[in-house]
C-alpha cells in the first residue's frame, strides 16, 4: 500500500499541477492514479518523483508497489531496493503489504526481507547509541547518583536546544543560562521524586503542551495519586463534576458542590502555587484545564488532602479525600467512548468525537453514515477530544464536503551545522499545507456545527482548523487548548521520559493557533445555572445557531 508522501499530512491529496512538477506534485498525481487503480501510470509517476527526491523512501516504495500491481516484477524489485537504500526498513510491514503479493513467489523475496530486517536492526542499534543511549536510560532508584541527575538535565537541555520548534522562546528564556541556574537545584535534589519535580518545573517554562517530562512509573503511581473526584471550571470557579466512590457520597461529596479551599488555602491560590508551576501548557486556557483535569489534588498516595466544599444551601464543610493510584482510577470512572451519537430535537444528530487515538471513531462514523444522512443537521462535539492521529479526523471531515480542503501548514527547524559555522541564520523547513480529497460516495451536505473548548487539543485542533478553513459551519464554545505538533520522545535516568515539540502548525494561510487556540466563531460557556440544572449551555447555543 503506498506510503504517505513526506511533507503532506494525509495520504489522499489533490492539488493543481504546475508545468514543472515537483516531487510533491508528482506524488500527489501518482496517488490519484493509484486510487483509480491505474497501476502503470502510478508507477511511472512515483518513479519520476523518487528519481527527483532520492531522500524520501516512501516515493520509491510506492513506485515498487505500483510496479508490482502492474505485474512488472523486475521494476518492483529495483524500486524496493532503492527504497531500502533510501532508508525504508519496515520489513514486517513490507512482508504484509498486499500490494506486493505478486512478489512472494520470487526467489529474491525472502532474502530481500531478511536483508531489510538486518539493516533495520543494525541501524536501530547505532541510532540508539547516538540518540537514545541505554547509558542514560537507567532504572529507577529512590536516590539517583548526582552524575545521573546532571546527565539527565543535560540530555533534556540539549534535546530542547536543538529540536524545540519555538526558538524565540528559547532565546527569551536564555536557555543556557536557565540550565546553569537549574544545576544547583538538580545537585540538591537527591530524592528522585524531587529531581523530577525540578525537571518538570524547568519544562513548564517552555510553555508548550507537547513538551513534557514524564515521571518514572513507580513515582507516577506513588507520588501523583489523586482522589476519586473530578472537577471543572464553571464561571471561573471550581465545582465537583463527578464522584467515583460511594464512601465519599456518603460524606456529602456529590456533583455540583463548589470547591472553595484545599488544606485551608483558597482553591485558586492552591492551584497557582501547588499545581500550575509544574504543568507544561501552551495557553492560559490549556494551563487551567490541565491543572484541574489531570493534576488537581495530586500528591503522595499516603496523603488525604482536606478539601472544603460549599453546598448551594447551608454551611461549608471539609472532607479528607483519600488518594488512589492512576491504575485504580479507571475502575471508578466510566471511560468516554471514542464515538457516540444522540438524537436531539429538530432532527439534529449530536456526534461525539472524543478521541482520534486510532481508527475507531472513523470506522464508527462511516458505519453510522446511513443514519447520519437522515439528520437535518449535525453537531460534532470535540470538547473532550485530546487528540491522536490527525488523519483520522481529516478522513471523517472528508465525508462532510464535496470539495477538497486544506489542512494545517507546518514547518520545522532545519539545522545544518556547516551553515551555522558560515554564520547563516536559523533555517526552516517548510512542509507546506496538505489537501484532502472528499471521501468516495455522496457527502453529507446538511448544516454542521462544531463544539470546542480547552479540552479540544492536538489532532482535534487540526480537525477544527480544517473545519474552520473549509467554512463548513460555526465553531461554538471556547478557544481550544492551543497546542499541536510532532513530539520527539526520549528516555531519562531513573525510568522517566520526556518529549519535545519539533513542529510548528498554523492555519493553511499562516494564521497562528498554537499558543492562542482555535477561536470559536460563536463564544459560549457553561453557565452555573445550567450546570446545576444539568443543561448544556454550549450545546443549546449550537442548536440555536443551526436554526438561523
Amino acid at each position: 500500500m503506498p506510503l504517505r508522501v513526506r511533507a503532506l499530512l494525509p495520504s489522499l491529496l489533490g492539488a493543481s499541477l504546475a508545468l514543472a512538477q515537483s516531487p510533491v506534485q508528482l506524488g500527489q498525481e501518482a496517488g490519484r492514479a493509484y486510487q483509480a487503480k491505474a497501476w502503470v501510470e502510478a508507477a511511472r509517476l512515483y518513479a519520476q518523483a523518487a528519481a527527483q527526491d532520492t531522500t524520501d523512501p516512501s516515493l520509491a516504495y510506492n513506485a515498487a508497489c505500483s510496479f508490482a500491481l502492474a505485474g512488472d516484477r523486475e521494476q518492483a524489485f529495483t524500486w524496493l531496493e532503492r527504497a531500502h537504500q533510501a532508508g525504508y526498513l519496515e520489513a514486517e510491514a513490507t512482508g504484509r503489504d498486499s500490494d506486493l503479493q505478486g512478489l512472494h513467489g520470487d526467489a529474491r523475496w525472502a532474502p530481500f526481507l531478511a536483508r531489510m530486517a538486518a539493516t533495520r536492526d543494525a541501524r536501530a542499534k547505532t541510532l540508539a547509541r547516538l540518540w537514545d543511549s541505554p547509558a542514560l536510560a537507567t532504572p529507577f532508584q529512590e536516590e539517583l547518583p548526582e552524575d545521573e541527575r546532571i546527565a539527565g538535565l543535560s540530555k533534556f537541555w540539549s534535546e530542547v536546544k536543538y529540536n524545540f520548534v519555538d526558538t524565540e522562546r528559547l532565546a527569551e528564556l536564555d536557555w543556557d543560562g536557565l540550565y546553569l541556574r537549574t544545576l544547583p537545584r538538580v545537585r540538591a535534589a537527591r530524592r528522585t521524586a524531587d529531581y523530577y519535580r525540578v525537571l518538570q518545573e524547568l519544562c513548564a517554562q517552555l510553555r508548550d503542551g507537547h513538551t513534557n517530562v514524564g515521571l518514572p512509573p513507580v513515582l507516577a503511581e506513588r507520588e501523583a495519586a489523586r482522589p476519586l473526584i473530578r472537577a471543572r471550571w464553571v464561571e471561573d470557579r471550581v465545582f465537583v463534576s463527578e464522584v467515583g466512590e460511594e464512601a465519599l457520597r456518603a460524606q456529602g461529596v456529590v456533583p455540583g458542590l463548589e470547591i472553595t479551599a484545599v488544606e485551608g488555602r483558597p482553591v485558586r491560590a492552591y492551584l497557582e502555587a501547588e499545581v500550575m508551576p509544574w504543568q507544561s501548557a501552551s495557553t492560559t486556557q490549556d494551563l487551567r484545564h490541565r491543572a484541574l483535569t489531570f493534576a488537581f489534588l495530586a500528591g503522595p498516595l499516603t496523603g488525604s488532602p482536606a478539601v472544603t466544599f460549599q453546598p448551594i444551601h447551608g454551611a461549608p464543610f471539609t472532607v479528607k479525600l483519600p488518594r488512589v493510584t492512576g491504575a485504580e482510577r479507571p475502575k471508578h470512572f466510566a471511560p468516554l467512548p471514542a464515538f457516540t451519537t444522540r438524537w436531539l430535537p429538530g432532527n439534529v444528530m449530536l456526534v461525539g468525537l472524543n478521541s482520534f487515538g486510532d481508527d475507531t471513531p472513523l470506522k464508527a462514523f462511516e458505519q453510522a453514515l446511513p443514519e447520519l444522512t437522515k439528520a437535518r443537521a449535525l453537531i460534532l462535539d470535540l470538547r473532550e477530544n485530546g487528540g491522536g492521529n490527525s488523519s483520522v479526523g481529516y478522513r471523517i471531515l472528508a465525508h462532510l464536503t464535496a470539495t477538497p480542503f486544506a489542512t494545517s501548514h507546518w514547518s520545522t527547524r532545519d539545522y545544518k551545522p556547516t551553515f551555522r559555522a558560515w554564520g547563516r541564520g536559523l533555517q526552516t523547513y517548510d512542509g507546506g499545507s496538505g489537501r484532502v480529497d472528499p471521501a468516495p460516495g455522496a457527502p453529507y451536505t446538511g448544516p454542521v456545527a462544531l463544539l470546542m473548548g480547552p479540552g479540544t487539543y492536538s489532532a482535534a485542533e487540526d480537525f477544527a482548523v480544517a473545519f474552520d478553513a473549509l467554512k463548513r459551519g460555526p465553531l461554538v464554545g471556547e478557544a481550544s487548548g492551543g497546542s499541536t505538533g510532532q513530539p520527539l520522545f526520549f528516555r531519562l535516568p531513573g525510568g522517566g521520559n520526556a518529549r519535545v515539540c519539533t513542529k510548528r502548525d498554523t492555519y493553511p494561510d499562516g494564521k497562528a493557533f498554537v499558543g492562542v487556540g482555535v477561536q470559536p466563531t460563536r463564544l459560549a460557556r457553561l453557565s452555573l445555572a445550567d450546570f446545576r440544572a444539568g443543561r448544556d449551555t454550549v450545546l443549546e447555543v449550537a442548536l440555536a445557531e443551526l436554526k438561523r
